[in-house]
């Protein structure tokens, strides 16, 4: 066998495993789960993610995703929690110990000290019969038929479940909480993910001036405008201001090639009616979305019936959007 297929072949059963592996979970879901979503959402404290080695790791994830979320949450090492660290704890945290064999000697000298401290223990654990499981007041079960690794050793598939329990975990006290995607902005600022959540519409086309022309407006003034605004493109109005229509520098240069008498031409002769436009107050990502689904690389912003200005796709792409 070459090593490209024998490769592949390997990193296959690997997937193989641990996607059956998460599927099995919905099997283990039970009134455990359930109580311990409803402990944390009606709980006053935080969740108090322990565990050492690689179950550690994948708490301090855990913990990421459940913070980013709207459920308050912390990390505490469980060797570190038996040389001070358990001073972290407050009377109305839950603590949540993650732990493959739920046997191990770490677990065993934290778990009385927890309960001394009359903390709710609930245990991630793939081993229900385990001191961990035992001990605590929910267990979620995370139990797997065999490692990826050939050996049967290193934490592979474990690992791949707990952090998928969490997952569970976490979206169910979202979905619980009506946790909305304005309050998903408010803990993603930053990067381009946060301004896709609070950036708007009328946060860039403030500093542009408003391309536009009346419906009479000769050639020479279209060009002018389009030119001189530096949006490739203007508005077309009537009278009393109202959107008739989008001339773009494409439109000029399709015109062109159709007529060379282009001396009696007027705006509304060139101009596309019924432009796509879109709400000044609308997010950004909306206005990239429908530039992507029309083919298009602006659109008009709307003030109610009045233009607002113009929306282009190289700003979207300087904000680090698209």
């Amino acid at each position: 066998m070459n090593l490209a297929k024998n490769i592949r072949n390997t990193a296959a059963r690997v997937l193989q495993n641990e996607s059956n592996a998460i599927l099995k979970l919905i099997d283990y879901l039970d009134g455990d789960f359930d109580a311990c979503v409803e402990q944390i959402l009606h709980g006053k404290g935080r969740v108090v993610i322990t565990g050492v080695g690689k179950s550690a790791i994948i708490g301090n994830k855990i913990v990421a995703t459940l913070n980013s979320t709207g459920t308050p949450a912390l990390f505490m090492h469980a060797a570190d929690a038996i040389h001070g660290d358990l001073g972290m704890i407050q009377d109305d945290d839950i603590v949540l110990c993650i732990s493959k064999s739920g046997n191990t000697p770490e677990i065993k000298v934290l778990v009385p000290l927890l309960k001394k401290l009359g903390s709710k223990l609930v245990a991630m654990v793939s081993n229900t019969q385990s001191y961990l499981a035992k001990q605590s007041d929910y267990v979620l079960n995370a139990t797997i038929g065999e490692e990826a690794c050939p050996n049967n050793l290193a934490p592979t598939t474990s690992t791949t479940a707990h952090l998928a329990l969490g997952d569970a975990l976490a979206v169910c006290l979202l979905e619980a909480r009506g946790f909305s995607s304005e309050d998903f902005a408010k803990y993603h600022p930053g990067g381009s993910l946060g301004k896709q959540l609070y950036l708007r519409v009328a946060d860039l086309i403030g500093g542009n001036e408003i391309p536009v022309v009346s419906k009479e407006a000769g050639l020479a003034e279209v060009i002018l405008e389009i030119s001189g605004k530096r949006l490739g493109a203007t508005a077309v109005s009537d009278e009393s201001g109202r959107l008739l229509g989008i001339i773009t520098d494409g439109d000029l240069r399709r015109m062109l090639q159709k007529t060379l008498d282009i001396a009696s031409l007027k705006a509304e002769d060139i101009m596309t009616s019924g432009p796509k436009t879109i709400d000044k107050d609308e997010y950004a990502i909306r206005a990239l979305n429908m530039m992507r689904n029309h083919n298009i690389t602006q659109l008009v912003a709307m003030d109610g019936e009045n233009i607002a200005g113009f929306i282009h796709i190289h700003e979207l792409m300087k904000e680090g959007i698209v």
